[in-house]
This record gives structure tokens, sequence and C-alpha cells, in this order.
């Protein structure tokens, strides 16, 4: 009789175990990328049933949480958002937006429709008897979520994360359904939208809408640890922690420690709601020749029991400006000049547009990066999910952050040698179009707060959307006084902020010192653009395009080898930092270091990395 049994359990679990694989398969076979672009080598890993598996906010980390991402049914219907639709027409790889390959779909949505997606979930065990966040890395640009048919939530900005609370929403059983519906106005619209066009062009490239992060569920208990916030102060040795909490009872305490590998280094008890400062002794620092991070714990207590407790990380580092002795403003690292150098890095994929394949291709980038021998990366008006800046405070590797530009308007130049270039006013926006930037711009402040590899604000570039300069920029540096600011990178030029940045393409040149460098750090925010197609991994086959192109390696080499002897001279003269265009080519400019594909390195990494090491050995006193 036992066997028997023993054998009924044995074939009810194969025949399970060959309706999963039959859904995997199934999977499979329906999901294909779509269209006859180019696609990167890490295309050909994705597995359609658990695409970006990785856990997705590693400055908070709870082990309670279930992937959402795979194939969801969609829908693109006209009109803006109303009532979800009655049917759904196939499906969509989720997190790539509607118009990339990898969603399967390829497809352009536009102001006049809406997206929509649909799927039910099986909620994991262990989130059935906790609270139930669901979490989105950022979806382009307003979305409303419903659950069970229920409106739970919406959000309004493509580049911030944000949760919903479904607790109230769920149903009895394990299943719920997920519906998010989706407008999105790309260029055509006030809201942030970085180099997304309607009719890619030039510079300007293919529309993202929609779903473009991971999509995520999170069980927590009824009181919970929401955010934290840390800001290392090296000069005092300590580390300023804030903790935001949901649901906290009277008594309720903070525990926050600060270790290194397995050795407890500052520990602080507390009551809920009180800032805590750690003081981190012989503080081991962060920089990119040693990216040395320390773990962090936040546990809520409840008479001396843990009620939630979260792992994160932080880094003992400082970004500042000083003198030199010429009295010249300079970039300081951990109170040290170290000249920065690093690519315009725009985030793009051929196959995913804002969305890597895989992490491990979203970890290339960077280590491709670091091995040229750059130590910095402009992130160019767009912000990336987290474990990109992760990547970056592992691999030692600072990071300037644009605001991804938007509401652009006309452009008039004013052209002035050896200053800056930009519009000669700031441009009139609208009280919603302020109104969308401000709200946006705060969210991924507060959004990237944590990652140490972060360094310079940039609240706008090349006076594409410029407006109240002044207002934006002091906001932005009293907001985070922990960074500096970068108030227009190549745009018009106003007293303030930290830092003058002007852009030219394709020979190196910097502001002239005489005017402007005992107030204010001297950069140089884009230059060089130097182009090379490299046949076979072009996103078209003909008319490509870059700032001065050549026809081989060798010309390329030159030009650019001319380049960095060019930085080299100008670094003693008062130039802090310089920004190179860029890591790869993207749709249909060739002037990356790399082509869209990732498959071809157009200079070799070791002589790259020799030639611009004398960058960094350059001394100013």
């Amino acid at each position: 009789m036992e066997v028997v049994k023993n054998m009924k359990h044995t074939l009810i679990l194969l025949a399970v175990c060959l309706q999963a694989g039959q859904l995997v398969g199934q999977q499979s076979q329906t999901w294909q990328p779509k269209g006859g672009k180019i696609q990167s080598s890490w295309a050909a890993q994705i597995d359609p049933a658990n695409p970006l598996p990785e856990y997705p906010r590693p400055q908070l980390v709870r082990e309670s949480w279930q992937n959402l991402n795979g194939l969801w049914e969609y829908a693109i219907v006209p009109g803006k958002l109303g009532a979800a639709p009655a049917n759904y027409e196939g499906q969509l790889l989720v997190p790539f937006a509607v118009e990339s390959a990898l969603s399967g779909v390829g497809r352009t949505v536009g102001k006049d429709s809406s997206l929509w997606y649909r799927r039910t979930v099986t909620l994991d065990k262990k989130l059935r008897k906790q609270r139930v966040l669901l979490h989105f890395g950022a979806v382009d640009w307003q979305c409303d979520v419903y659950v069970n048919g229920r409106k739970a939530g919406s959000h309004e900005g493509g580049y911030d994360p944000f949760s919903i609370d479904i607790t109230p929403y769920l149903v009895k059983g394990a299943d719920q359904e997920l519906v998010v519906g989706v407008w999105d106005p790309t260029d055509e619209g006030p809201q942030p939208n970085g180099k997304q066009v309607v009719k890619p062009r030039g510079i300007w490239y293919t529309p993202v809408t929609g779903i473009w992060q991971t999509v995520w569920l999170e069980g927590v208990p009824e009181t919970y640890i929401v955010t934290t916030k840390h800001t290392p102060d090296i000069d005092r040795g300590n580390l300023s922690v804030q903790t935001t909490v949901e649901g906290i009872r009277e008594g309720d305490q903070l525990r926050i420690s600060a270790w290194k590998g397995q050795e407890k280094v500052a520990e602080e008890t507390t009551a809920v709601g009180v800032d805590v400062s750690l003081n981190i002794s012989n503080a081991q620092l962060w920089s990119p020749t040693n990216p040395f991070l320390y773990d962090l714990k936040v546990a809520v207590l409840r008479k001396g029991k843990v009620i939630d407790e979260i792992s994160s990380y932080f880094a003992m580092r400082k970004i500042s400006m000083g003198k030199d002795a010429d009295g010249i403003q300079r970039m300081l690292i951990n109170n040290k000049f170290v000249f920065q150098y690093g690519p315009l890095d725009q985030g793009w994929w051929p196959d995913g547009l804002y969305t890597a394949p895989t992490d491990e291709a979203l970890r290339f980038d960077i280590e491709k990066t670091k091995a040229m021998g750059f130590n910095m990366i402009r992130k160019h008006i767009k912000v990336e999910p987290a474990r990109w800046y992760h990547h970056c405070d592992q691999l030692g590797v600072l990071v300037w952050q644009d605001m991804p530009s938007g509401d652009l308007g006309d452009n008039h130049w004013d052209m002035r040698p050896g200053i800056t270039s930009g519009r000669k006013h700031d441009k009139d926006r609208s009280q919603e179009s302020e109104a969308i930037y401000r709200k946006e711009w705060k969210a991924i402040v507060d959004a990237l707060h944590n990652f140490p590899s972060i360094v310079v604000w940039v609240p706008f570039n090349e006076a594409w959307g410029q407006f109240k300069t002044e207002e934006i920029t002091e906001w932005t540096m009293g907001y985070d006084p922990s960074r500096l600011v970068n108030s227009a990178s190549g745009g018009n030029f106003f007293p303030t902020g930290h830092i003058l940045d002007i852009h030219n393409y394709p020979d190196a040149v910097m502001p002239r010192p005489e005017l402007f460098g005992d107030q204010r750090i001297l950069v140089l925010g884009e230059f060089g653009g130097l182009g090379l197609p490299m046949e076979g991994h072009t996103w078209q086959a003909k008319d490509n395009w870059g700032y001065q192109s050549f026809k081989n390696v060798d010309e390329l080499k030159r030009r650019y080898r001319g380049l960095v002897d060019d930085l080299a001279r100008l670094i003693p003269m008062g130039l802090s930092a310089a920004v190179y265009t860029q890591t790869t080519d993207v749709e249909i400019e060739t002037n990356g270091l790399m082509t869209y594909d990732r498959k071809v390195v157009k200079m070799p990494e070791t002589e790259l990395h020799q030639w611009h090491q004398q960058l960094y050995q350059i001394k100013v006193d």
C-alpha cells in the first residue's frame, strides 16, 4: 500500500514537472526578439520565464520578495488612460519597453494611444501572511495600477521607482490579477523624456513606453522600514542615518549597525524617528582606486524583539571643491585633487533600448569603462536601475548624474568663446511643466542618494528645457549638500552652482581660468565624438553619423591620442574634469568607444588605459 502511495505521489510530481516544463517551453516558443536590427550577445541568454532575476534594490534588501518579470498580456488601445480593455492582443516580455526588440512586440504607442498590461500572479507562500508591496523600478510615463479589478494607485514619472501597498486589494487564494495602464506622449508632452523622440534622427532615439525596469512584490510586516538615508562625513568620522518606518508603535526602537566584513565597527540603538550618527573611526575611504564598502544593518525592535530588518551598505567618501596654489578651484575626492575623466554614457541598447538584456550586460559597460582607464562616467540624461549604481559602487567609478531633459522648446545658442555655450535666457515653462520637473528631480535625488559613486548632480544639459536655473541649482545644493552641483552642462551659464561646464566638439578646450577659475570648478563636459562605423555592427547600413568620422582604427587612434595629450596640457592650467563622447554607438551615432552591440571595442583597452594614466599623475599644488 505504501509503495502504491509513493508511486502515486511520484506520478503526480512527474506530471507537475512536465506541465511546468511545457509552460516554460511554451513561453520560450511564444517569445522571440522582434525586428531585424542588430542585437547584443546577451539577448540569446534571456530566459523569458525569468528575465533579469536579480534582486533589484541593493540598498535596502529583504529576503521576502517575488520577481514579476516575464511574459504579460498586452494591448494598445486608442485614447489616453481610462477603463482597462476587455481583450488583449498578445504577450510582451516585461521589463522591456514595447518598442524594443526584446519585448517581442516592437511597436510604437504614441500620445494618441495607451498601453495596457495584464498578468495573473500566484503569490509565493512566504508573502501571503504579510503585507504585500508592489514595486516598479520605472514606468514611462503615466500609469494606473489595478489589482483584482480595483484601482490601487497611480504614478507620474518615467525615471523614479515607486511602490503601492496592495494588501487591501488582494482576494482569497494565491492567484491575483494585476493590470497596468500606461500613457506616454514621448517628446510631445512637457514631461522629462531624455533622448526619446517620436521621429528618431541624429542624436535623438527610439521612444520608450511603459515598464522598463523590474516589477516585483515584497512581503513586509505591519511595522516595516520604508527608506533609509545615509550620508558620510569623513572629516568628522561619522555616518548620518535617517530612517522612515511605517506602522510604528509607542516604544519601538531602531538598531543600526555598521560592519567591516564580519567585524562590527559601530552600533546605535535609539527611538524610531531619531537621526543616528555612527562613529566610523579610522575609516577606510572609498575612491576609484579603493572602492571599499561597509555593510549596514537596520532593525526595528519591539520589546527587544526584531520586528523588521533590512541590509544595506555605505562608503566613507567626500566630494568637494578647494583652491590650488594658483587660486583656481579644483574638484576634490577625499580632500585631494583627482582629475576626473570618463565617457558620456547614454545607457541605450540596440535590443532593449533603455533596458540592458541581462545584469551581466548592465555591468559590462562599467567594467569596460574601468578597463579602458577611465575613473568617471557621466550618466547622460537618463537614470539607470539601482543595480547599475551598485556596480559602480563596487567597481569604483565616479558618476555624474544628469536629470533627463524635457519640454525643450526652441534653443537660441549664445556661443561665447572660452566661456560657455547656451541660451541667452531661461525658458518660460508652464506651471504644469515646472511642477513635473521639480517632482521628478526630487524623486530621483531621493532614490539615488545612498549610492556613494554619485558625486555630481546635473540638473540641466545644453539649455534643453533649462528654466529658473539659479533657483533649481540652489535647491539642489541645499537638498543634498554632500555632493557638487553642475547647474547646466554645456548650457546657459548663470553664476550659481559649483561647476562651469562647456561643451566643444571635437577638440579639448576649457573655460578661461582668469574669468571664473576662482569661483567655480572648470570642466569640459563634452568633447570628442570621434566616429568610426564598424561594418556589421551598425544600427543602419549607411548614413551613420559622428562629430568627426574616420575610415580606420589607426586614424581614430592618432586623433584620440592627440585629444588626451591636449587634456594633459590643460590640467595644470585649471581643468578639473573632462567627459568624452561616448561609451558606445547609439542608433545612427557611431562615435562610441564600442559598437552599439558591444561586440567591438574600437581601440585596444590596454592602450587606452596606458594613455589615460598620464592624466591622473599630473600633480596640482
